[in-house]
Parts: C-alpha cells; structure tokens; sequence
C-alpha cells in the first residue's frame, strides 16, 4: 500500500499529516540522529533521548574512575605494587583525562556531543579490554592512561547535550541529576564491585565493563537528536584565553579548582586506603563505607542543585554556596588529619557528602558564558581539575612513602595525618582570600543603605551602577 494510502491521502494531494506524538515521531529508525529544535522537546523525549543515554556515559565514567579503590589489595598482591606504583596506575586515568579535554571540549563544540560521545566510548571499551589482558604494572598503566582518554568527554558532553535542550535556570539542578547519577556510578565501584568479585576476577570484571561501554555507545547513537547546524567557530587560540580570563571562570577556578581535584584524587583510592591503615577495618566494610559515601553524592548533588536555585531566588550568588560548602569540605579533611579515629568511619562519609559541592563549579561557568562555547569552557575547567587531581593522586602517594610501611603493607597514621593536612593547607588559601574580597563589599554595602558614602572600590562600583545593589527607589528616581 502507497504511503499517501496509509495516511488516508489520494495520490497528487498535499495536505499536512497530524501531529504525532513523540514517542511516534522518534520510532525506530525515525528517531536515529533526528534533527529538531531546541526547546521542542517534552520533558518525557527530554529524559529519554538526552538525559538518560549522556548520564548513563557519565555513570560507567564514574565507576572506572573509582574502581581501583576497591580493586588496589588485588592489584597490589598480583603486581607488587607500592605506594607510589598505584597512585601512579590509579592517576593515569586523570592524566589521560585532563590532556584529552581541550580537544574534546573543540569537537563537543564542532560536531556535537552525539558523535564526539559515542566515538569515544568505543575508545574506553579498547582500554578496559587491554586492562582485562594486562600482565605487567607498564601495561596496566597504558590501559588505564586509554580509558581515561575514552571517557574523558562523559561529564563534558553530558553538560553540552542537557545546555543544547534545557533552559539556562534549570541547568544547576540538572547537573546536579547529572552528578548523582556519577555518584551512582561510583558507588557502583564499591560494594557492588565486591560483591561480583566473588564470583569472576577483576580481569572478567573489566571484560563486562567494557560490554557496558559499547551498550551505552550504541545507545547514544540511536536515541539522542542533533540540534540544527550553527555557524562554526573558526579554530583561535585567543578564544581560550578569554575563556580563562573571565572574570567568573577565573573566580570559580581560584576557589572551587583545588577542592574539585582533592575530591578527585583522594576519594577514587586513598580514602579506602586510609580506612584501611588507620581506621583498620575488614575489605568488607570498607566496601560499605565507600557505598554509604557514594550514595551521599547522590543525596548532596541533588540537594546541591536545589539549594543554589533556592539561593539564587534570594539574591545569593551561586559561588557563596560553593564557597560555604568548600569550608565544610576542609573542615572534614582537617579532622582526619588531626587523627580523629573515634569517627573515621563518619569522616569517611562526610568527605564525599560535603566533597560533592564542589560540582558547582560546571553550572556556574555553563551559565556564565554564551552556548557556542559551553564546551569549551566546561572542557577547559575540566583541564585543570583533572591535572590537579592527577597531582593530588600521586602526590599523595609520594608523601605517604616517605613512611616505611609495616609487614601488613600498613602506613602509619602520620603518614595520612601529613598528607590530608598538607592538603587542606593548600586549600585554606582560596577560601581565605575569597571571604575577605566579599566580606568588605558587603560591610560597605550596608554603610551605604546608612546613607554614609564610602569607595568601595572597583568590584562594588560595578555592581553599583548595574543597579544590583540599589534600594528598589534609587532604581526608578536615578539614571543609570
């Protein structure tokens, strides 16, 4: 039967055919790479086409980044491995992460993250496959270095697909669903990874995973739509130099980059390691430990999410919440460093609840900076956090094997003591500096609603003439 037949239209005719709805409209194979218009999506199309397939990459990114936490007994009895040997292996996925981010953020931008995501997931299925048939501690590392390569966009193009579909208000709580489904997928790699490890081997387990890479590529590929075609930026080197010369970029990267890194490199291994040393508890409960910490990410990023839009209706700046939930974040590390055993257990946990704050960093550039760039300039946040944490893993390792382990492989507890506490040391900076910049505009501010006239200075002056810090009557009597 001709097509016009079906429809219920004679040959030669024109008339328009109804509207489907859209789960007609994306069919199969109607829906593979279907072109539409942002802002056209039902938020049913929006959770299915977009959401769910780039969350998903974001999930598996997440779990192999902190998997070696659990597997790094099995590791460290097959190879022999030091200290510094699997903070080395552990870091390469960072590395690896980090250096791959400005050309990923360049072809989020060009091609869109539908074809960027799905070409790279095929490149992580590689590495975890080479993982899985890995011999020697070099191998390990060259697989673990390709893996992190593969999934260097998941977060990055996850953040570009929801900025293309979604409006800019909207985008801190949905990158707080983001970062819980991530905290998912890493609470994936504690007890659930122990638990399957009683009935296949780490390298089995790496086989699997590489299955669920190329599931989630296929998935990608098939269900996610591609926005209209824009004008392309041409290739300028001076463009990432504004990008890191924005006053918000710069700003957000002075206060949220060191802690972003320190929840990195510290909770995909040494926590583990720590409960392990110190804390001296059993594999077992460590596994639990690790899968109540990252359940709390799931908690404390959508509560993130939910408090920075609940702030931002009261006039308060996303980057306070940041910095509030930065101090909290130090004040944690400070007491593992300070030896607090009794509570190791809940220091353990409340490391990774209050570390997830530290994801509002994404948001707060996304929405400073105009859609043509969003790659980019997330992609080049990403850059630095990433080379942190490469540092602050390996690092860490170093300062630890400056201690001779006992005949258990056991560092002592000031070995940790001075690692956590150089830590924080390095962090307190940032906070500091950013508390004394906002704490005068704000002691000015309220002088100047005494009707006393102070120079505030340049930051202030802007504000001031933007309107934002005016009584509501200056507003309408005054000229801007």
């Amino acid at each position: 039967m001709p097509p016009e037949a079906r429809h219920g239209v004679s040959a030669g005719q024109h008339e328009p055919q109804p509207i489907q709805p859209d789960w007609l409209t994306f069919g199969v194979p109607a829906f593979i790479g279907r072109v539409r218009i942002p802002g056209t999506l039902s938020p049913a199309s929006m959770f299915c086409l977009v959401f769910l397939p780039f969350a998903l990459g974001h999930f598996m990114s997440s779990l192999l980044r902190n998997i070696n936490a659990i597997l790094a007994p099995q590791l460290t009895e097959a190879l022999g491995l030091n200290s510094a040997q699997l903070g080395l292996l552990t870091s390469a996925y960072f590395f690896t992460f980090a250096v791959a981010q400005l050309p990923v953020g360049m072809a989020l931008d060009r091609f869109g993250p539908r074809l960027v995501q799905c070409a790279m997931l095929w490149l992580a299925v590689l590495g975890a496959l080479v993982f899985a048939g890995s011999r020697e501690f070099i191998q390990l590392v060259v697989a673990r270095a390709i893996m992190g390569l593969g999934l260097a966009g998941c977060f990055m193009g996850a953040v570009k697909a929801v900025s293309t579909w979604i409006s800019p208000a909207k985008l801190p709580s949905v990158q707080g669903y983001l970062i819980a489904v991530g905290g998912l997928g890493a609470a994936s790699a504690t007890l659930p990874v122990r638990l399957a490890l009683h009935y296949m081997d780490w390298r089995w387990l790496f086989v699997m995973l590489a299955a669920g890479c190329a599931i989630i590529a296929l998935l990608i590929w098939l269900l996610a739509p591609t926005p209209p075609a824009t004008p392309r930026k041409p290739f300028n080197r001076r463009m990432f130099y504004d990008i890191c010369i924005h006053p918000v970029f710069r700003s957000t990267a002075a206060l949220m980059l060191l802690p972003h890194a320190v929840f990195f490199g510290v909770q995909g291994l040494w926590i583990a390691r720590w409960l392990q040393d110190v804390g001296r508890y059993s594999p077992q409960a460590i596994a639990w430990l690790l899968y109540l910490g990252m359940a709390a990410v799931v908690f404390g990023a959508i509560a993130t999410g939910m408090i920075t839009e609940w702030a931002a209706k009261r006039g308060i700046a996303p980057l306070s919440v940041a910095a509030c939930g930065t101090a909290l974040f130090i004040a944690v590390q400070l007491g593992i460093a300070l030896d607090w055993r009794p509570a190791a257990a809940q220091l353990a946990v409340l490391f990774t609840l209050t570390g997830t704050i530290t994801g509002i960093d994404y948001a707060i550039v996304a929405q400073a900076m105009p859609p043509a760039l969003t790659g980019r300039a997330s992609t080049c946040l990403n850059l630095f956090i990433f080379l942190a944490a490469f540092c602050v893993q390996a690092g860490f390792g170093l300062v630890l094997g400056q201690w001779q382990p006992d005949t258990l492989q056991h560092y002592p507890a000031i070995a940790y003591q001075a690692a956590f506490g150089a830590l924080a040391v390095l962090q307190l900076p940032a906070l500091l500096v950013f508390a004394w910049r906002h704490w005068r505009p704000l002691q000015c501010c309220a002088e100047h609603f005494r009707g006393i006239r102070y120079n505030v200075g340049l930051t202030l002056k802007d504000m001031y003439e933007t309107g934002s810090l005016r009584p509501s009557r200056q507003r309408k009597t005054r000229p801007d």
